[in-house]
């Protein structure tokens, strides 16, 4: 299985732990402490009963209805899970113990009230703590978080997005060493790597050329960074559904491979 991780799989987690098989990483980077200042960072992302945080880096638990009920101006979720193309368009709710900041982000952006806000509403509200994105990078996070391209995203999906931005953000400083707001080839395989992809020293050269802005540098910034992630990520998890032995192998016919790959061309 050339340009696969020895033991299988499309992934590790952190260097000096055992493979894992699409695994994400076992461990991120801390947050910060809870009850941060108004304006300041959010906290720790909420924990659900079993005290899991999510599946992924920064991934929230199910959206569930608030102690005290829904958060006012939020629909509940529906009882179906979200499961079918179109489960983006319906409303859902902050996910319970929600940064307060988080909550107070999304309403802001959210001015008519309706419960979603599209991307340039997201743009906006995530320059608001510094993570200033191209729009294009705003649809494949739109794209990935809501499994739709109806380019509208909710307070569940909100909430996560936010949490995992923060869990690249910190992945990328960490190994940003030179502090130079760039990381080279061999900081994104190590980068990438934490995340749980293993990437063959070709698809490392190719995603360096295609996102270093400059050309020259062999470098990429965050934003980049955050992009190349996504569509690693994106591919990865796409892949891995047609590859239900995890060999390594698998079989898409004509179109099913065209609806793989061009929203991550088009985003």
């Amino acid at each position: 299985m050339a340009g696969y991780p020895p033991g299988g799989g499309y992934g590790y987690g952190y260097p000096g732990q055992p493979p894992q098989p699409y695994g994400y990483a076992p461990t991120a980077p801390p947050y910060q402490t809870e009850g941060a200042p108004p304006g300041g960072k959010p906290g720790k992302p909420p924990k659900d009963s079993t005290g899991s945080s999510g599946g992924y880096p920064g991934a929230p638990p199910t959206a569930v209805p608030y102690q005290g009920g829904y958060q006012p101006g939020y629909p509940p979720p529906p009882g179906a899970p979200y499961s079918s193309p179109f489960a983006a368009l319906m409303p859902s709710a902050f996910p319970p113990g929600t940064d307060p900041n988080v909550v107070a982000c999304f309403q802001a952006a959210d001015q008519d009230g309706s419960g979603f806000i599209d991307d340039k509403e997201l743009q906006r509200a995530l320059s608001s703590y510094n993570q200033a994105f191209s729009l294009r990078t705003v649809h494949l996070l739109m794209y990935l978080f809501t499994n739709s391209n109806a380019r509208k995203i909710g307070p569940k999906e909100f909430t996560s997005l936010f949490y995992s931005l923060q869990n690249w953000r910190a992945i990328f400083e960490r190994f940003d060493r030179d502090r130079s707001g760039k990381i080279d080839a061999n900081e994104l395989r190590d980068a990438l790597l934490s995340l749980g992809f293993s990437v063959s020293p070709v698809v490392l050269d190719l995603l360096i050329s295609k996102y270093d802005p400059t050309g020259k540098t062999r470098a990429i910034n965050y934003d980049n960074f955050i992009e190349c992630s996504l569509v690693v990520k994106g591919l990865t998890e796409k892949f891995k559904e047609k590859d239900t032995s995890y060999m390594g192998n698998a079989t898409f016919n004509y179109e099913s491979f065209m609806l793989t790959v061009l929203p991550f061309l088009i985003a």
